[in-house]
């Protein structure tokens, strides 16, 4: 049996035993329900951080509002759906339609006579194709001027004596205070249990802002990420951090050709004449200034930002003859490529162990709030599957080796990156054999690396880091051969 399996297995044996406890078995049940539904990431951070922009950016699509208006007040779910629609969940049980707005070219929903304090959560289905595999939760700001308003984030992610409604978190940072450390120690403790944050990114928004959206304003912001990298690897709160422009990101999604042309007419206007245009947003959107009609002037530099206009700029320059490639350049240089991958490795690819890891912490939650007679054996079983967190320690080394790299030579740097899953979790990936080899071709390699790896973490020259990073490569390897395979 699988762990997903195992898993299912005991929960329902325990919601079997917890027939008699009407609200122990609805929990276990939604408990169940979980482990086959899309991975669940829930968007974090201080107010006007920019998750919602950021969320818009990641799915490709304009599907959530980003004024401050009462939706952005409550903690709303995007799942995958054939069509558009959003609906209100208030006073418990109660639902309602919910208009979907543009009102001067922005979405909006408009809850009508229900305000942000009246609603429970929001729903919303849209058919965009990151949708498929995850949920995306948007919550609202962390440090919101309303108490109300921060605990219900904290409500959603950190739920007294149940689950956490997130399997893994994208924590958006401006700065690094200490309202930030509390909020991811609480969310780390809750989605991670004794194993501490098993599912948490941080980014660094609004990155074109760092550096006052200069052309070098993403260098800038690397090196605020890896400093708040630092800073956060060593209290365990996150696995990595990575700059966005979260801004250009969703312009560059969605770029028009209107805008490419007009990028293409800046690009012929002296630099002298171009950079005094854009010494501000206003006066880049100035009627007269510059050959482009100052409308859609000033809905360049609202969807782009002063850093974006200059990078566009920049790449025609450079050569970039066509829209595709311009967008596909911009999304680039955003850092949304390296936040997708970041997710991908970290989340997607391990959505079954996160999910598990999610269901079987509130199983033990439950077991506490409501002891029976059998609960001692179901925690004891749920205990035994939550210590296999070998997969928590390779999330953990990813995370730590972007801003710190273990003494190791460069191939052994890459081989060793590669075999803890940075490239992917499949066996052969791991291994860097032929997608096509054989079970003995991969048994045969992962023994031999297992071997490698653990010669060199007992290397008496090595650092502590760099001996733990071998450890734990010798332990995936060891995992690949744990199966061996049939020998013909």
């Amino acid at each position: 049996m699988t762990a997903l399996a195992d898993a299912r297995a005991l929960i329902a044996a325990a919601r079997t035993a917890y027939s008699i406890d009407t609200y122990a078995a609805a929990t276990l049940t939604e408990c169940l329900e979980r482990l086959d539904q899309p991975l669940r990431v829930a968007l974090a951070g201080s107010l006007k951080a920019g998750k919602s922009t950021l969320l818009n950016s990641l799915v490709g699509q304009d599907i959530a509002p980003t004024d401050a208006t009462e939706c952005t007040k409550v903690v709303t779910w995007y799942r995958s759906g054939a069509t558009p629609s959003v609906t209100a969940w208030y006073d418990g049980n109660r639902s309602a339609h919910v208009p979907v707005q543009r009102r001067s070219g922005r979405l909006t929903f408009d809850l009508g006579e229900l305000t942000a304090a009246q609603v429970d959560r929001l729903d919303v289905e849209w058919p965009a194709r990151t949708l498929t595999q995850t949920t995306i939760i948007d919550t609202p700001g962390t440090s919101s001027l309303s108490r109300d308003v921060s605990a219900r984030t904290l409500s959603m992610l950190t739920p007294e004596n149940a689950s956490s409604g997130a399997d893994a978190v994208v924590y958006l940072l401006r700065t690094l205070n200490a309202t930030d450390v509390s909020f991811l120690s609480q969310i780390g403790s809750h989605v991670g249990g004794e194993s501490g944050p098993l599912g948490v990114v941080g980014v660094v928004s609004r990155a074109d802002e760092v550096g006052g959206g200069r052309m070098d304003a993403m260098m800038s912001a690397r090196d605020v990420a890896a400093r708040f990298a630092s800073e956060l690897e060593a209290t365990g709160l996150c696995q990595a951090v990575v700059p966005v422009a979260g801004l250009l990101a969703l312009a560059a999604e969605t770029l028009r050709q209107t805008e490419f042309a007009a990028f293409e007419v800046l690009a012929q206007v002296p630099d002298e004449d171009l950079q005094m245009a854009m010494l501000s947003a206003d006066r880049f959107s100035r009627p007269g200034l510059l050959p482009v009609d100052s409308e859609l002037r000033a809905s360049i530099v609202d969807r782009f930002g002063l850093f974006g206009i200059r990078m566009a700029v920049t790449l025609i320059k450079l050569g970039v003859r066509d829209s595709p490639t311009l967008a596909a350049e911009l999304v680039e240089r955003s850092g949304l490529d390296e936040l997708r991958s970041v997710i991908d490795v970290q989340f997607g690819q391990r959505a079954d162990q996160l999910k598990l890891h999610s269901a079987l912490l509130a199983l033990q939650r439950t077991l506490e709030a409501r002891p029976i007679a059998e609960s001692a054996a179901f925690r004891a079983e749920a205990g035994r599957m939550l210590a296999d967190v070998h997969g928590f320690q390779e999330l953990r080394l990813l995370g730590r080796m972007r801003s710190a790299k273990p003494k190791l030579p460069e191939t052994e740097l890459a081989e060793l990156h590669r075999l803890i899953g940075g490239f992917g979790i499949d066996p052969s990936t791991r291994l860097g054999l032929d997608p096509d080899a054989g079970p003995t071709e991969r048994y045969d390699a992962a023994i031999g690396a297992a071997w490698k790896w653990r010669r060199l973490s007992e290397h008496p020259l090595l650092d502590p880091f760099t001996s733990r990073a071998c450890a734990v490569a010798a332990r995936s390897a060891e995992g690949i051969a744990a199966a061996p395979p049939v020998r013909t």
